[in-house]
């Protein structure tokens, strides 16, 4: 069982930076591909970022690359999603989610989500 609570989400402008952060619960976290993804009301959760297990691969969607990265630190039971350059169509809630298959831009493929962050990037 893993149990995750994200945190960092609010009010930043267009052109800002955000880092969210998601704490993880669990003596098994660090055998856990994790993933980030957004949601508008609406919309379809969408993908944005995943690391493997060890930290050592990294996938992003295309509209996030070279903008927002995905690290995370196994000893604190912690990801986090750096976020620069951030656009008003960024606005959305962000959930962090682990799956113990590895590294999946796929929502069938997380096993335990996070409530989520708001994120609200204004012009």
């Amino acid at each position: 069982q893993v149990q995750l609570v994200e945190s960092g989400g609010g009010l930043v402008q267009a052109g800002g930076s955000l880092r969210l952060s998601c704490a993880a619960s669990g003596r098994t976290f660090s055998s856990y591909g994790m993933g980030w993804f957004r949601q508008v009301p609406g919309k379809e959760r969408e993908f944005v970022a995943t690391i493997s297990w060890s930290g050592e691969r990294t996938y992003y969607a295309d509209f996030v690359t070279g903008r927002f990265t995905i690290s995370r630190d196994n000893v604190k039971n912690m990801v986090y999603l750096q976020m620069s350059s951030l656009k008003p169509e960024d606005t959305a809630v962000y959930h962090c989610a682990a799956a113990r298959s590895g590294t999946d831009s796929r929502k069938a493929a997380y096993d335990y989500w996070g409530q989520g962050t708001q994120v609200t990037v204004s012009s």
